[in-house]
């Protein structure tokens, strides 16, 4: 299966870099164009190649990993997904910038992290995301961890963990191999209505938990 990325940022990035290890091809886009990405992809070499929004996004999986206020923008215009797999891999948080009133606010809870929440009205996080790429089977994944992570998947003696969550069991059957080929574990939580808040970002009860198979 063709796999496009769609954001270049800390998971984009990471998620290139990881496929790049195993060798695995896939297309990289951002906002800024291909262009930009080119330091990237010498970096990363041959399997890795940058492309524009609109040819990653006709892969047959697609990670979509950009800024929360950003993802409107990234995605709208794109044609109907008829039956592809997109990956959300977004949390509904922004950084923020340390030297802001948003870095001391008592308000903020998760200040300390360098992050504030964006209000979604009580939403899930995917219910918001599903509407923006109409057509596609979503699975959610790779949002739990900080994506530092993916400069370096392996753990002695066992298998990092990643949590998934959809609707269409083949979809999250096709994200668990690749997880597979990436060497590393997964873990089906069920449907999103159920299991999408248990791995969001930041009050997921499942968030941040570094799991090793073993």
């Amino acid at each position: 299966m063709s796999i496009g990325i769609i954001g270049s940022g800390k998971l984009g990035g990471g998620f290139a870099r990881a496929l790049a290890r195993k060798n695995i091809p896939a297309l990289i886009a951002n906002s800024r164009g291909p262009e930009s990405l080119r330091a990237l992809t010498r970096e990363l070499g041959p399997s890795i190649k940058a492309a524009t929004v609109a040819e990653a996004a006709r892969a047959d999986i697609v990670l979509v990993a950009v800024r929360w206020p950003s993802l409107q923008e990234a995605l709208g215009g794109l044609p109907n997904w008829n039956g592809r797999i997109v990956i959300d891999g977004n949390n509904p948080v922004v950084d923020i910038d340390p030297n802001s009133p948003d870095a001391n606010d008592p308000a903020n809870p998760v200040r300390a992290y360098g992050i504030k929440l964006v209000d979604i009205g009580g939403r899930r996080s995917s219910s918001v995301f599903c509407e923006l790429v109409p057509g596609a089977r979503v699975v959610k994944a790779f949002n739990h961890l900080d994506a530092q992570v993916f400069a370096n998947l392996d753990v002695p003696n066992g298998q990092r963990v990643f949590f998934l969550t959809g609707d269409d069991p083949g979809a999250k059957a096709d994200i668990a191999q690749l997880m597979g080929q990436l060497g590393v574990a997964s873990i089906d939580l069920g449907p999103l209505e159920a299991a999408g808040r248990l791995i969001e970002l930041p009050f997921g009860p499942l968030s941040i938990i570094n799991l090793v198979k073993i």
